[in-house]
């Protein structure tokens, strides 16, 4: 039997990336910080869908203050969460000050980005009709 626990991606600032994820939703279930390690793990979650976690591992900066970067074969595609109204949704997120990389021009589909650079996919359950300003908003940057 294999059964899904949690999908981990790792942030440079965990209060940003935490007041992000409040936007679309997902809430702090627990956390834990290792000392020795020199780590702290954040999990969050839908309301009422604790088993449907992301984790955020923070890693603590050097001694020195220096602390590690992560791209390239570090990263991986996107989470993915479905929303009860994509443009109410995005529109929040937009107000927030969130870059929408994809808009959801389709009704169905947009992509965000974490304050680290993680793709987000929003689903909307079937399709909205399309509506202004999003019908006609053009793509910004990679998604």
């Amino acid at each position: 039997m294999t059964r899904y626990l949690h999908t981990m991606i790792r942030v440079t600032d965990p209060d940003a990336t935490i007041r992000f994820f409040e936007l679309i939703g997902l809430k702090e279930v627990r956390r834990f910080s290792n000392e020795k390690g020199r780590f702290t793990l954040i999990f969050l979650a839908p309301e009422g869908q604790e088993d449907a976690q992301v984790e955020l591992t923070y890693n603590w900066p050097e001694e020195d203050g220096s602390a590690e970067e992560y791209t390239g074969g570090r990263n991986f595609g996107h989470l993915a969460y479905e929303v009860d109204n994509i443009y109410e949704t995005c529109q929040r997120l937009m107000d927030a000050g969130v870059t929408i990389n994809r808009p959801p021009r389709d009704g169905h589909m947009a992509f965000i980005r974490t304050p680290d650079g993680i793709s987000v996919e929003l689903l909307q359950d079937g399709r909205l009709d399309p509506a202004e300003p999003w019908a006609s908003m053009p793509n910004v940057g990679s998604w």
